[in-house]
């Protein structure tokens, strides 16, 4: 048995923010609560957001205190904020933080028994659905505003968790290439690293199956020939924008995998971006699990470039998946090993620790072990 959950609605292209307003009128909505970071608002990225509610006389209030790694003391602000502008709806604007922090808002307001958040960890359901929220993402990377997940940081014991909450989807994305044209190269390129390490890690969950295999697929393909462009040119992004939702699509429904698992303690111990964590991780992750995910690696291959697919053996088009994977890594200009951003042998047993407790371990399609986990991080050094 499958089991399929999408959001209930999302507009695509340029300038569909313009229908925030509309979209919230149909619903009998009032006021929002937009939840953002300072940068955004200081950049103008927010505008056209606000002519929008402005233009259907709506009213909002501003929460900018979104952080990288969202925390429990942010989503706890953001609760009071929501309840003390007397709002009726959020708007995230932003990236993966940002939505996520709408997430655990949406979620609290409506759940006031998890007002700790951290009691939401190991909830599948929660009893009531979220406050409305709708999303606009201003990276190509997360595709939080398609997704059951939200990942929240615990500050007071440095780590991370994850939630998956059918209640937190955002009732209306708003997908809009123009919204990310401000993104840093940096940036675009480690977001769009996660979103291709979505893209196959669902393909290769243990709970793939044929309609979230079409939706990564296609996001591999769409990612592969798109993200080193997709700085400079305005159509190279706006596929971007749809390959990493494709992808959020795909991983909300089969889950991720060890790549994933072992990500989230890097950014809650070292306070590694998530993108780059994922993009140094995913070639020995795909090395690692290729075994078991018979002739996907084929399909990997050919999604990400690589010629004459059907006429190789199975290892070598193995080997040419990852390898493509390497050599985009290296167009966009990351940096390749752990070792670079300071992490040592010192942490290792700590990063090992928190990654085998990690709810995206579970769909891996290799098992995993302790000993397994501290070779990857020891190899990426």
């Amino acid at each position: 048995m499958h089991h399929m959950i999408l959001n209930t609605e999302s507009y695509f292209g340029d300038g569909c923010v313009q229908k925030i307003g509309d979209e919230a009128v149909e619903r009998c909505l009032k006021r929002a609560l937009i939840v953002t970071d300072k940068n955004l608002v200081k950049f103008g990225t927010l505008k056209p957001v606000f002519a929008s509610l402005q233009g259907r006389k709506l009213s909002y209030a501003l929460f900018d205190e979104v952080e990288p790694n969202p925390t429990i003391r942010v989503v706890q602000a953001g609760v009071k904020a929501f309840h003390d502008s007397e709002a009726d709806f959020l708007i995230a604007v932003g990236g993966g933080s940002a939505i996520d922090t709408a997430k655990g808002i949406s979620i609290v307001a409506a759940n006031p028994v998890h007002s700790d958040v951290s009691s939401l960890e190991h909830v599948k359901q929660t009893e009531n659905r979220g406050v409305t929220l709708f999303a606009v993402p201003t990276t190509a990377g997360t595709a939080s505003e398609v997704t059951i997940d939200y990942v929240i940081t615990d500050e007071e014991n440095g780590r991370k968790f994850l939630c998956a909450d059918d209640n937190c989807i955002p009732r209306v994305a708003f997908i809009d290439a123009s919204m990310m044209a401000g993104m840093p190269q940096k940036l675009a390129a480690m977001t769009g690293m996660d979103a291709l390490t979505h893209a196959v890690e669902a393909y290769c969950s243990k709970r793939a199956w044929e309609l979230t295999d079409i939706l990564a697929q296609k996001a591999i393909e769409c990612i592969a020939k798109n993200l080193k462009h997709s700085c400079r040119l305005h159509s190279a992004r706006e596929n971007m924008a749809l390959g990493q939702y494709l992808a959020g699509m795909a991983f909300s429904n089969c889950g991720l995998g060890a790549c994933h698992a072992l990500a989230h303690p890097l950014s809650a111990v070292h306070h590694i971006p998530h993108g780059l964590a994922n993009a140094i991780l995913l070639p020995k992750i795909m090395e690692y699990n290729a075994p078991f995910v018979g002739d996907k690696m084929r399909s990997i291959a050919k999604a990400m470039g690589v010629h004459k697919t059907a006429e190789m053996s199975l290892e070598a088009c193995a080997t040419a998946a990852i390898r493509a994977v390497e050599e985009l890594k290296r167009s966009i200009g990351l940096v390749q090993t752990l070792g670079e951003l300071g992490v040592n042998d010192n942490t290792i047993p700590v990063l090992a620790a928190q990654a085998m407790e990690d709810a995206c371990m579970a769909d891996n399609p290799r098992p995993m072990h302790r000993g397994n986990v501290e070779a990857v991080y020891a190899s990426l050094l």
